[in-house]
């Protein structure tokens, strides 16, 4: 059965089905034509949205339907955690090719669903459209933040330490791996990488409520582009430690044993999906608070934001290399 045979309506009351039951904080939920929220007291509603698209975010020859729904709250999960916004609600559209099978659009709301329910999230409404080109996921997040505890990109000051989370490099090697004829196994952990990104949910809220951190991005679209973007939303410059940078060690191997030099392909690669921290020298108390309540991942400085915004460099002792530009949509490449 396809999602042309079943229908809009019954299909969505299939999706409904399968969704978490939402919070009491959710006043108005699926079926109207708004959802109607209600923060906490003394919080802030924070919004985000963010869409996964078929051949440019994924391909259903590497992913399941449940890596795909999993994917598309997890980018906005990513976008709440660089916030320092505790996820509350999401709303999803799906853009669906009439040839889908329900049983595939069933398997990607479950995957969504997992992970809403793993942080919480009450899925509040969206829509259903169809369309003749590829499958799109869109999917907008709501969350809250306490009064002066969110962060943006534009508060790094020169001096700041750049601070950075996890491990860097996998999805990326983890794509090639997927996408490389002459890969039979692709390692496990690089492909996982790339198929379902681990929001560092509990991470940011810490680093806002802690207030150890004034500026923050995450890597939707690698390091390199979030250090270029904080840089020029603060208007200073950075110097990145190549010798220290945490990368993925099956990312690591893959691109040593390709002729490929592992830290530009890793400052380089998207998807990642961890976060980028600004943190003043005089936040070592804080950042220590962080990292007990937190341990994983665990935070890695590499680096720091100079005064120079001209300064985009990675220094690997002595040896300096422009900062790689990073992934951008629509790019001649």
């Amino acid at each position: 059965m396809t999602v042309a045979d079943l229908g809009e309506h019954a299909l969505l009351a299939r999706i409904l089905a399968r969704l978490p039951r939402p919070s009491a904080s959710v006043l108005v939920g699926p079926g109207d034509d708004a959802a109607v929220l209600a923060p906490g007291r003394n919080e802030r509603l924070v919004v985000t949205t963010d869409a996964v698209v078929e051949g440019v975010h994924f391909t259903r020859a590497y992913s399941s339907p449940a890596d795909v729904g999993h994917k598309a709250l997890a980018v906005n999960l990513s976008d709440l955690a660089a916030m320092a916004a505790t996820p509350r609600w999401a709303l999803l559209s799906l853009v669906l090719p009439g040839s889908w099978l329900v049983a595939d659009v069933e398997d990607l709301v479950d995957g969504l669903a997992a992970l809403a329910g793993r942080h919480g999230v009450s899925v509040a409404g969206g829509n259903i459209t169809r369309t003749d080109g590829p499958l799109v996921v869109d999917v907008t997040a709501g969350g809250e933040a306490g009064p002066r505890r969110w962060l943006t990109r534009g508060a790094a000051r020169t001096g700041h330490e750049i601070w950075l989370s996890g491990t860097i490099g996998g999805a990326a090697a983890g794509l090639e791996m997927l996408t490389d004829p002459g890969s039979r196994i692709p390692d496990p952990g690089c492909a996982a990488r790339h198929r379902r990104p681990e929001p560092r949910v509990r991470l940011g809220v810490a680093m806002g409520r802690a207030r150890a951190a004034k500026a923050a991005m995450d890597l939707s679209d690698g390091l390199a582009d979030a250090l270029r973007q904080v840089a020029a939303a603060s208007g200073v410059g950075v110097r990145i430690d190549g010798n220290v940078l945490p990368i993925d060690q099956c990312a690591r191997e893959w691109w040593t044993n390709r002729g490929v030099d592992p830290v530009m392909a890793a400052t380089r690669g998207g998807d990642d999906y961890e976060l980028l921290f600004a943190v003043p020298p005089r936040s070592g108390g804080a950042l220590r608070s962080v990292a007990r309540h937190v341990s994983d991942p665990p935070l890695t400085k590499i680096g720091v934001f100079t005064k120079d915004p001209l300064e985009l460099v990675i220094d690997r002792a002595g040896k300096q290399d422009a900062l790689p530009e990073g992934f951008e949509h629509f790019a001649h490449r």
